[in-house]
């Protein structure tokens, strides 16, 4: 007999076969000679232990007349049923248990010594409040379905963990209250009923051992694995986005339970239709493993690995059983995907597609290390879980594409979050238009009355020392083929060697002067075709060879160029605009808190911004001229910030580039329109069409009658139009100054007239490059490196 599970109790438990006792005395006065025989016998035995019918509290006795309890609930315990039941005598919901079937026996013998049987997920806080439901019912005979399934979960001999399904039997049971136990009105237990989890409302109303539970009830189990399997797995393959996928070892566990096999294991794979590829999911990566794809991420469904062997699963959509790898390898023309399971261990497996709707989704691969372990039969209790399976992996892919398409959004669009409210409107009533025959026409997405907000940080003189770089290159290239031409044998039979040398400085020459447009294509060209030949197809001294080799070691890989200039040029390009952006974008989030307002930005030469803000993108706020003030104050602080990171990047560059930043100011509200050719935002109206004409050509304007330019580095150039805008931006910069940011000295100017455009003004001032103003950390090139890889 075991010994109790639970210690505290609105019971105080006793062990009677008093109701049994009384059932045996009423047939012995029956006219049926053989059961009243029977019956009398049976009483004369148990007279010499009144603790049968008052109550044992001493389980000893229980031990010690185990043959006297037998005959006793011989009627209940079929003699004949006991190597099929799994019966025992037991107290409901505790781990006292005796009088055990030979099943029972067995059962528990399996286990080990070592195996503690007790119910599943069942703790102090439900043990507790079933018993209180128990005296609800019985006693105060509320209608109360409260016993939801128990299991026990039991491992078989071989290690195999075997659910089963608890049903108790408490008709030789009573509940009688003690003089501890409280009376309850109504209102009381509807009390408790609404409180389930209010275990100290409980322990209130049912004191521990206020109430007698005397008598005994039946267990019984029966095997429940395959189901119980079944429901834990389809827990855990469906549990929420939020919530882990469970590890293989849980996964494992719950097909060893419905195949019966210790050592089988579990993989599985992704079929993706577009490439008709099988792919091991990256998501899963250290949950479930594959067997088919070991070490390759993906591969193709045609790939000779699979060959014929894979048809039927594909076409016809079957399940590939192998019940004997070895044989598999001897009768097969396959041996290449027999031999790759056999270096495994694998002697037996079931490779079983995953379909929805006639479609491929996956594969689920059922693998053992003995032959014939799996096979045609059992394979057929995958039909039991696939349906499970194929929930889960159309749910997979369904997340996977809306994870892909949030990407695409956030990534290839400029659909921002201020804004996308009106796209989902408008999405959800195509949505909800688009099984009627009438054809639904998408509106225009517009938003009147915004107030637009431009700036950048431009890279100083890009393109002139990008053409500098590549004119380094060439020349580096052209002098390292001239060395070469020159190291050649006096003696070489070669006769277009001298020309290609004096082409050759003649094409160095040209570099001496400013690049056309079309100089680089021209001599990549002319190398490729005319000087590489001449050098991959002649033998000459060691020298030259050796010359050669550095040469063609020095070329890079996608032009077939010198780009160590170009290449520094086009690092600190990356290195700049990487930086500058990841500022911009993270005191975003911040300016996001001041009034909700569309932002976007774009990587050129340098980084371009353009932020729109009013009542027509966040309709559900109030709107107010002080948030467009704020955010004016937050994008020239912000322009700051960007400079002080680029200051602090200088040093650690591979070319020293300079920025250059720019504030467009325009008071007059607009209109933006989502063009749909363009997948971006405009303005709308040929008026507010000259705010992007100033946009597009400011930058390169230069002071009014002058040939200076109105940015320079290291400086923030403010251009307006109206002396309101030139007083707010004079006091953003006059508590900029205080706060240490900006140099005191402040220029103002006229900017030349552009196309179409006059009376523009200017404001320039210097920004303070003291290291501690900036949050930006001084670093490496390697660092650099690093980030931008």
């Amino acid at each position: 007999m075991d010994r109790l599970l639970h210690n505290e109790s609105p019971f105080e438990t006793i062990i009677s076969f008093h109701k049994l006792i009384e059932s045996f005395e009423e047939i012995a006065l029956s006219d049926v000679d053989y059961r009243s025989n029977y019956a009398k016998a049976i009483l004369k035995e148990v007279e010499a232990y009144p603790e049968f019918r008052t109550g044992i509290h001493d389980y000893s006795i229980i031990k010690n007349n185990e043959g006297l309890i037998k005959n006793l609930v011989a009627d209940l315990f079929p003699t004949a049923l006991t190597h099929n039941e799994i019966k025992a005598i037991t107290i409901p919901f505790q781990n006292v248990s005796f009088n055990y079937t030979e099943r029972f026996k067995k059962i528990l013998r399996n286990a080990g010594d070592e195996f503690y049987m007790e119910i599943r997920d069942f703790d102090e806080h439900q043990f507790y409040i079933n018993n209180c439901c128990l005296i609800l019912g019985d006693y105060y005979k509320q209608n109360l379905d409260f016993n939801r399934p128990f299991f026990y979960d039991i491992p078989d001999e071989n290690g195999i963990e075997k659910h089963y399904r608890i049903l108790y039997n408490a008709d030789f049971m009573e509940i009688t209250p003690t003089e501890k136990a409280i009376h309850l009105t109504q209102d009381d237990i509807d009390l408790l009923i609404d409180n389930y989890n209010d275990i100290d409302l409980w322990k209130s109303k049912f004191p521990k051992g206020s109430w007698i539970l005397k008598g005994f009830g039946i267990v019984s189990l029966f095997d429940a694995t395959t189901e119980s399997a079944i429901s834990n797995l389809k827990s855990n393959l469906l549990k929420p986005e939020t919530t882990r996928v469970a590890s293989t070892e849980i996964i494992e566990n719950i097909f060893k339970s419905i195949f019966k096999i210790s050592n089988l294991k579990v993989g599985f794979i992704i079929y993706n239709p577009e490439e008709e590829k099988f792919i091991r999911p990256i998501k899963f990566d250290n949950q479930l493993t594959s067997f088919l794809l070991k070490s390759d991420q993906e591969v193709d469904c045609k790939n000779a690995f699979f060959g014929c062997s894979f048809e039927n699963l594909l076409d016809k959509k079957e399940p590939l059983v192998i019940s004997n790898v070895k044989k598999f390898i001897e009768d097969s023309s396959n041996k290449k995907l027999g031999e790759h399971l056999l270096k495994q261990g694998i002697q037996s497996c079931v490779f079983a597609p995953v379909i929805k709707d006639g479609h491929l989704l996956g594969v689920v691969e059922l693998v053992s290390e003995n032959a014939r372990e799996l096979n045609s039969v059992n394979a057929t209790k995958l039909e039991l879980v696939l349906p499970y399976l194929t929930d889960t992996i159309d749910r997979y892919n369904t997340d996977m594409q809306h994870q892909v398409e949030a990407i695409i959004q956030r990534e290839y669009t400029t659909i921002h979050p201020s804004v996308y409210w009106k796209f989902k409107k408008e999405s959800q009533n195509y949505f909800q238009n688009i099984n009627h025959t009438k054809d639904y026409i998408f509106k225009e997405i517009v938003f009147k009355n915004v107030f637009p907000l431009y700036g950048q940080i431009d890279i100083k003189s890009s393109s002139e020392h990008r053409n500098e770089t590549v004119k380094i290159d060439l020349q580096n290239q052209l002098t390292a083929l001239l060395e070469i031409f020159n190291n050649q044998k006096p003696n070489s039979n070669l006769v277009l060697l001298e020309q290609r040398k004096f082409e050759l400085e003649s094409l160095r020459d040209e570099l001496e002067f400013p690049l056309k447009a079309d100089t680089e294509q021209h001599i990549q060209r002319y190398i490729e075709e005319e000087i590489h030949p001449i050098l991959k197809n002649t033998k000459d001294n060691a020298k030259n060879v050796k010359l050669e080799e550095l040469y063609f070691e020095t070329l890079d890989e996608k032009t077939g160029m010198f780009y160590q200039e170009r290449k520094k040029f086009d690092n600190a390009m990356s290195i700049i605009n990487k930086r500058l952006a990841s500022v911009l974008d993270k005191k975003q989030i911040e300016a996001q808190q001041i009034y909700p307002h569309y932002y976007e930005r774009f990587k050129t030469d340098g980084v371009e911004h353009n932020l729109y803000i009013g009542a027509s993108i966040a309709p559900t706020k109030p709107f107010d001229i002080m948030y467009l003030h704020n955010l004016r104050l937050w994008q020239l602080q912000t322009l700051c910030e960007m400079e002080l990171a680029h200051h602090q990047l200088k040093e650690s560059l591979p070319y020293e580039l300079d920025v250059t930043s720019l504030i467009l100011v325009f008071s007059s509200p607009l209109s933006i329109r989502f063009r749909m050719d363009e997948k971006r935002f405009d303005v709308d109206g040929t008026y507010n069409a000259r705010y992007e004409v100033v946009k597009k050509r400011i930058d390169k304007a230069n002071i009014k009658g002058t040939n200076e330019r109105i940015t320079e580095k290291e400086k923030i150039t403010i251009v307006y139009s109206q002396n309101s805008e030139e007083a707010e931006y004079l006091k953003y910069i006059k508590y900029l100054q205080h706060t240490k940011v900006l140099e005191p000295a402040i220029e103002q100017f006229e900017v030349e007239d552009l196309q179409g455009v006059s009376g523009l003004r200017a404001i320039r001032v210097k920004v303070i490059n003291n290291t501690s103003n900036s949050e930006v950390k001084k670093i490496t090139y390697q660092d650099l490196l690093d980030e931008l890889n």
